[in-house]
């Protein structure tokens, strides 16, 4: 999540500030070491009834003050919500099998995560998959450290994770900032964080638009899988974000596009339609150089959809910045190459997307409310497990759409949960009164 916040903040926040960023990355990480290693003996000193009363506070303010309502921002948050409720109330009224029930639900959701890396990398062969297989295989033997019970016989789970978890966004920042230091001003920060086709973003240097300059609006079109394909096989979950297959058994995998109109259009597609049955669509996923194909972008929306069909839905942004999109897209569209899962459609969009939010938080001057708010925003949570999961597979049509969803929630944030959470109780409370008033009547009547 940390990658995201910094991405919107922009490189040259990051560049000014980069010492104090390494250093807090260094403390952080050191912070995680040391409590990971304090819950070893099982004698801690961290008081893990605090941090339990934080999961429940947040467990309720994401549950109950939700921002929207669609896709799979609903069920990525509701499942962090459920998750950290139960988790809170073990650790705030331990049982004697607390620990144990705490370190299998840890442990199976490091041991998938693992699973799915390993697989996601061995099929795609996306670039950097090698070290994602190795963190696959590092969530893997955490996993098996989660299961079985030395050296505290789980008493020590929750400090563990914490400590881990600490390490490791720690050590990201770290990383980040000392690698943003030796950038040219105004370079995007995304060349430091994108997986498929950097040489767009490496050289990109932009001086950011006057404040206040307005941009005409920029629309995020989505093509679901399931919306494109005729007589279309209900699939739950892979017909929205994978792919569709139809009556004859051809596989549909949607389309995503970005429109600002009258200056640009970035719409990519393969310049000859590729074979999407079942027999060979497997091997099309490795994002290898002998999957690329010549590629074409198309002119228009109202092209391409009248020669289509109108987008499935689309996602409005208002802030932005036109000018480092623009530059962008000069770049860009000089190599017309296309691969179906590293230089795709919603890959090019969604990196067209970065680029134009990159520095969004620091309009207006980025004061501290503006950024605590964005980053206790489960909107941005939900947007980093997104990008996560696609960095770590491939950019589909349906991620995009609730990648864009959850930024767009982001870059305007509502108030502060707690704030959101008071208000909700206010108008239940007054509803209850309104229901209360009407009663007598009601009865009156009957």
């Amino acid at each position: 999540m940390i990658r995201l916040v910094l991405l919107l903040l922009g490189a040259d926040f990051i560049r000014e500030r980069w010492r104090v960023l390494a250093v807090l990355g260094g403390v952080w990480a050191a912070l995680g070491a040391a409590l990971f290693v304090d819950a070893l003996d099982g004698v801690m000193y961290f008081p893990i009834h605090v941090f339990g009363y934080l999961l429940l506070i947040e467990a309720v303010v994401t549950l109950v003050a939700t921002t929207s309502n669609r896709g799979a921002q609903t069920v990525l948050r509701k499942g962090r919500g459920v998750v950290f409720f139960v988790l809170g109330l073990l650790i705030i009224d331990p049982h004697r099998a607390s620990s144990f029930i705490i370190a299998m639900i840890f442990g199976t959701v490091f041991a998938v995560d693992g699973v799915l890396r390993i697989a996601s990398a061995q099929i795609v062969r996306f670039r950097g998959w090698r070290l994602s297989m190795s963190l696959g295989l590092f969530e893997l033997l955490f996993a098996l450290f989660m299961f079985e019970p030395y050296p505290t016989f789980y008493a020590g789970t929750v400090p563990y994770c914490i400590g881990v978890g600490l390490m490791l966004s720690g050590f990201g920042t770290l990383r980040l900032a000392l690698r943003v230091r030796n950038l040219p001003a105004h370079t995007s920060v995304l060349s430091l964080m994108a997986r498929g086709d950097i040489a767009s973003v490496e050289g990109l240097q932009v001086v950011p638009l006057p404040e206040h300059t307005q941009a005409p609006l920029l629309t995020i079109h989505v093509w679901t899988p399931v919306g494109s394909a005729t007589d279309a096989l209900p699939q739950p979950l892979v017909d929205r974000y994978v792919a569709e297959v139809d009556g004859q058994g051809v596989i549909s995998t949607g389309h995503a596009a970005l429109e600002v109109p009258d200056a640009l259009y970035i719409s990519h597609y393969p310049a000859n339609e590729i074979d999407h049955s079942p027999q060979d669509f497997r091997g099309l996923l490795r994002a290898t150089k002998e999957n690329n194909v010549p590629g074409r972008f198309q002119p228009s929306y109202a092209i391409e959809s009248s020669g289509w069909c109108e987008s499935t839905a689309k996602v409005s942004f208002e802030r932005y910045d036109l000018q480092r999109l623009l530059a962008f897209w000069a770049v860009y569209r000089t190599d017309t190459t296309y691969n179906l899962t590293n230089r795709n459609c919603s890959s090019t969009v969604a990196m067209a997307l970065e680029v134009a939010l990159e520095g969004t938080f620091r309009a207006g001057g980025g004061n501290a409310g503006r950024f605590v708010s964005a980053f206790l925003n489960p909107e941005l949570w939900v947007a980093s497990q997104l990008r996560k999961h696609a960095e770590a597979m491939a950019w589909t049509p349906g991620l995009v759409l609730d990648y864009a969803r959850a930024l767009k929630v982001a870059v305007d944030p509502q108030p502060l949960g707690l704030v959101t959470l008071v208000r909700y109780f206010a108008r239940a409370y007054r509803y209850s009164s309104a229901v209360r008033r009407r009663q007598p009547l009601a009865k009156s009547r009957s």
